[in-house]
C-alpha cells in the first residue's frame, strides 16, 4: 500500500513539471511577444503641422491622447472631432509618421472688416447690432451661416420675404479676410387679401376692421400695417378672439390660419377659420374675500358685470384690475384676484366668482431708481408719492409714475413693486431711461404770418442733472425781433417751491394794428403746491415799453391808435391758480388742467390795470388712439382810473383762432382796417386727435379735426375820432360779442427742420369786417 502510494505522489511529481515547463514556455513567449507590441504602438511624440497664430501646445490641449500613450483610434477619433468644435481650422488631419503622431490643421482666418452691400431700408449699425461675428475674430463658416440667417429674420419681420443675403470672402496676406454681406432686399411682402371662413354673425369686412393687419392699398402708403408681420398675424388672431368674447361668444375660436406666400414673394394671402359659437349671458356673480378688511358685499357693490348682461370678456378683466386697485388703495400690493368662470351650455349662461386671496398689508422697504446716468436720484425722488416707511397705496404708485414722466427727462419710466425681504414689504423699483435734455436749435423757416424767420436758441431743462432749466433764445423775423434769457430753480432752497428769473427784450411789428413796441423788462417768479394737483404761483414783473408809429403809416394812421403812442412803464404784481391732472403734458390723452390767472399794475410806473385771465383744458380717448379735446379760455381787463393801451388789450386771431387771420377778429377802425384790441374775449375749441398710423407715427406726423369759436371786443375808446389830418371821421366797427365760428383740419410735422404745421379752416360765423384766411401754415418756428 505505501508502495502504491509513493509511485502515484511520484507519478503527479512528473506531471506537475510537465504541464509547468509547458505553460512557463508559453506565457514567456507571449510576454515577449506582448512587450514587443506595446514598444511598437507607444507615441513617441506629437507634432502639430499648419499653425500659424496658435500655438502647438493650445493645438494639443484639445486632444485626447499625449505623448507615451498607447495608440488608440477610438481616441485618435475623438480628439478629430474636438479640434473641428472650437471653430478654429477649417481642416484637421491626424496621422501617424512612425511612433510620431502628426496632427495637420488649417487655421480659420482671422476676420479684419466686415461690410454691409446692399442695404438701403435697414442701416449698418442695426444690421451690425444682429450678427455675432466681429472684426479680429476667427472666421466660421458655421457663424456666418447663423449670421445670415439673423439678418433674414430682421428683413422678414421688416416684411421683405423676398430679401437675400450672399456672404463673400476676400482674401488678404496674413491669413486675414474682409466679410461681404451683400444684400437684396426686395420689396415689401404686402398683405394682399385676407379671408374669413366659417363666420356668419360677423362678415369679413366686420373681422377684417379688427384686425391691426390691412389688406394694401395704394393710399396707404403712410402706414406699415399691410406688410406681412408674422408677429403681427398672432396679434390679430387674439383681437379678434376678444372682438368675439366681448360681444357675447365666450365659445369662441380659431380653428386655423394659415398664409400664403405669392411666388413673386411680394403678396401674402392669409385666411382664418372661425367657430363662433353661440350668444352666452352673465349667470350668478359673486365675490369671495378672504382679506378682512376687503368685505365681500362691499366689492360685491364694485363688480361691472351683471346677472343678466350679455357675456363681456373685457368686463371681467377690468373688474379684477378694479379690485386689485381698491386692495392697493388699502395697502395690499400682491393681492392675487382671480375670476372663476364656470360655463353653463345648457341655460347659455357664464357665473364668475372673483376669488380675492388672501395676502398681508404691504409697506415700503425701499425705493431703488436705476437707469439714470446723469439725473440725480434726488431729482427723482422728491417727485415720489410714496417713499420708505409708507403704506403702499396703487393710486400714490401711478401718480408718482406720472410725475416722474412729466419731468421730461426720460424717454421711458417704469415703476415695478418686488416682494421685499418680507411678506408685508415691497420694493419700488423705478427704472429710466434718460434722454437728451438739453436744445441747440438754429434754423431759418418761412410761415404765413411773419414771413421768412431765423430763431438762434439754446437751452438745458436739467441743468448738471439737477432738474434746473436755464434757456437762452433769440429770434428774428420781419415782424419781430426777441432776446430773452430764463434760469428755473424747481426746489429752491431745498423746499418743493419753483424760483424763477427771466430777462427780455422785445421788437414786435403789429401791422395789424399799424404801431410798434419795443419792450424792455425783466420777471420773478415762484410757484408751490398746495394739494397733489393744484399749484399756486406768484409773479412781478417790470417792463417798459416804447409805443410808435412807423413812418410808412403816418399817412394812413388811424386816430384811435396816436393816443397811445409814447413811452409807458408797467410794473405789475400777480397770482395764478392751476389745477391739472393731464397725463402728459407736452402730448396729453388723458385729464384735464384749469389755470386762472390775475395781474394788477401799478405798483410803481404809469399804467394801472387789473387783468385776469382763465383756461381749460380736456382731453380723453375715445377710441383706440383718437384722443377728444376740448379747450376753452377768456380773459377781462379794467383800467383803474385811465384807458386800456392798444398793447395791453388782447388780440384774437391765427394762430388761436384757425380761419382767421393774425388780430383778425375784433374791434378795427372801419376807415383803415387797423385792428385795435379788445378788452374781453372768450374762445373755446373741440378737436379729434386722429391716429394716421405707425408709418406717420415713426415720421411724427399727426392729424386733427377742429371747430374753433370765440369772440373779442369792448375797447376804452369813443366810438367815433376825427382825423385833422386827414379830415376824415373814423368809425370803430366789429365790437361785438357775437361768437365767430370756423372749422377744418390740421397737420402737424415734426421734422428734422422743426415742427411744421399746417391748417385749412373756414370761417363760418364772421363779421364782415373780420379778416378770414383758409390756409395757414408755419414752418422752422416755435407752436
Amino acid at each position: 500500500m505505501l508502495n502504491r502510494i509513493v509511485k502515484i505522489c511520484i507519478v503527479w511529481s512528473l506531471l506537475g513539471g510537465l504541464v509547468q515547463g509547458v505553460f512557463g514556455l508559453g506565457i514567456s513567449e507571449a510576454n515577449a511577444q506582448q512587450a514587443s507590441y506595446d514598444n511598437r504602438d507607444i507615441i513617441s511624440d506629437v507634432v502639430v503641422e499648419g499653425n500659424q497664430r496658435i500655438e502647438s501646445d493650445t493645438v494639443k490641449s484639445y486632444i485626447f491622447v499625449r505623448k507615451g500613450d498607447l495608440y488608440n483610434e477610438k481616441q485618435v477619433d475623438r480628439s478629430l472631432k474636438s479640434l473641428f468644435n472650437t471653430g478654429l481650422f477649417s481642416d484637421v488631419k491626424i496621422g501617424r509618421s512612425g511612433k510620431t503622431l502628426v496632427i495637420k490643421i488649417s487655421e480659420n482666418p482671422i476676420i479684419n472688416r466686415i461690410v454691409f452691400e446692399g442695404n438701403k431700408y435697414k442701416k449698418d449699425d442695426k444690421l451690425y447690432e444682429e450678427i455675432h461675428l466681429r472684426p479680429r475674430i476667427v472666421f466660421s463658416r458655421s457663424k456666418v451661416r447663423a449670421d445670415v440667417q439673423r439678418l433674414l429674420e430682421i428683413y422678414r419681420r421688416g416684411g421683405r420675404f423676398a430679401a437675400s443675403i450672399e456672404p463673400k470672402v476676400i482674401q488678404l496676406d496674413q491669413n486675414r479676410i474682409n466679410l461681404v454681406f451683400e444684400i437684396t432686399e426686395g420689396p415689401k411682402s404686402s398683405i394682399g387679401k385676407i379671408n374669413f371662413m366659417g363666420n356668419s354673425i360677423y362678415n369679413n369686412d366686420d373681422l377684417r376692421a379688427v384686425l391691426r393687419s390691412k389688406e394694401s392699398r395704394w393710399w396707404k402708403f403712410l402706414t406699415s400695417d399691410d406688410t406681412y408681420d408674422p408677429d403681427r398675424m398672432a396679434f390679430d388672431k387674439q383681437l379678434v378672439r376678444d372682438f368675439y368674447r366681448s360681444r357675447g361668444y365666450a365659445d369662441f375660436r380659431i380653428t386655423s390660419a394659415v398664409t400664403e406666400l405669392a411666388p413673386n414673394k411680394e403678396t401674402f394671402f392669409i385666411n382664418y377659420t372661425v367657430e363662433e359659437g353661440v350668444l352666452y349671458h352673465f349667470g350668478e356673480v359673486k365675490v369671495e374675500s378672504q382679506i378682512p378688511d376687503l368685505a365681500s358685499g362691499v366689492l360685491s357693490l364694485l363688480v361691472f358685470t351683471r346677472k343678466g348682461q350679455l357675456y363681456n370678456s373685457e368686463l371681467i378683466d377690468d373688474t379684477v384690475e378694479y379690485l386689485t386697485s381698491v386692495a392697493g388703495l388699502k395697502g395690499y400690493a400682491f393681492v392675487n384676484v382671480r375670476p372663476r368662470i364656470k360655463r353653463d351650455r345648457e341655460n347659455q349662461t357664464v357665473n364668475i366668482t372673483y376669488i380675492v386671496n388672501k395676502a398681508p398689508r404691504v409697506y415700503v422697504e425701499r425705493v431703488e431708481i436705476h437707469g439714470n446716468v446723469r439725473t440725480h436720484d434726488r431729482v427723482i425722488r422728491r417727485e415720489m408719492r410714496l417713499i420708505e416707511g409708507d403704506s403702499y397705496n396703487s393710486n400714490k404708485m401711478k401718480r408718482s409714475e406720472i410725475r416722474v414722466k412729466s419731468l421730461g427727462f426720460f424717454k421711458e419710466v417704469e415703476i415695478d413693486q418686488v416682494e421685499g425681504s418680507s411678506n408685508d414689504k415691497t420694493i419700488l423699483e423705478v427704472t429710466v431711461e434718460e434722454q437728451a435734455t438739453g436744445e441747440l436749435s438754429v434754423g431759418a423757416g418761412f410761415s404765413s404770418r411773419e414771413s421768412f424767420l431765423f430763431d438762434f436758441s439754446i437751452r438745458e431743462r436739467n441743468l448738471l442733472g439737477r432738474g434746473q432749466d436755464l434757456r437762452f433764445g433769440s429770434r428774428i423775423s420781419s415782424r419781430r425781433k426777441e432776446l430773452d434769457i430764463g434760469f428755473t430753480e424747481p426746489y429752491f432752497l431745498g423746499r418743493p417751491i419753483v424760483a424763477g428769473v427771466d430777462l427780455f427784450y422785445r421788437d414786435n411789428s403789429f401791422r395789424e394794428a399799424n404801431f410798434t413796441q419795443i419792450s424792455l423788462g425783466m420777471g420773478l417768479r415762484t410757484a408751490f403746491q398746495i394739494t397733489e394737483y393744484i399749484v399756486m404761483s406768484s409773479r412781478y414783473n417790470l417792463r417798459r415799453d416804447e409805443i410808435d408809429i412807423p413812418s410808412a403809416f403816418l399817412a394812413r394812421r388811424s386816430p384811435f391808435t396816436t393816443t397811445n403812442i409814447g413811452t409807458f412803464t408797467t410794473s405789475s404784481i400777480g397770482y395764478g391758480l392751476s389745477f391739472d391732472t393731464l397725463d402728459n403734458r407736452q402730448k396729453p390723452n388723458r385729464g384735464q388742467r384749469m389755470v386762472i390767472n390775475q395781474d394788477v399794475a401799478g405798483l410803481g410806473g404809469n399804467v394801472k390795470y387789473v387783468r385776469t385771465q382763465a383756461n381749460y383744458n380736456y382731453f380723453v380717448p375715445i377710441y383706440g388712439r383718437w384722443i377728444f379735446g376740448i379747450k376753452a379760455e377768456g380773459g377781462h381787463i379794467l383800467g383803474l382810473g385811465q384807458d386800456i393801451r392798444i398793447n395791453d388789450r388782447f388780440f384774437l386771431g391765427n394762430p388761436r383762432m384757425r380761419g382767421f387771420q393774425q388780430a383778425g377778429i375784433g374791434p378795427r377802425d372801419a376807415l383803415t382796417r387797423d385792428a385795435l384790441g379788445g378788452n374781453v374775449f372768450y374762445k373755446g375749441s373741440a378737436e379729434i386727435f386722429i391716429p394716421l398710423g405707425s408709418g406717420a407715427r415713426e415720421l411724427g406726423i399727426e392729424a386733427s379735426m377742429f371747430v374753433d369759436a370765440g369772440a373779442l371786443f369792448t375797447v376804452d375808446l369813443p366810438n367815433q375820432l376825427f382825423n385833422p389830418a386827414t379830415g376824415f371821421t373814423h368809425t370803430i366797427v366789429g365790437d361785438t360779442p357775437k361768437p365767430r365760428v370756423s372749422a377744418g383740419i390740421g397737420f402737424t410735422w415734426t421734422s428734422p427742420f422743426g415742427p411744421f404745421r399746417v391748417d385749412f379752416a373756414k370761417a363760418i360765423l364772421s363779421d364782415k369786417f373780420d379778416k378770414t384766411e383758409f390756409f395757414q401754415f408755419n414752418i422752422g418756428t416755435r407752436f
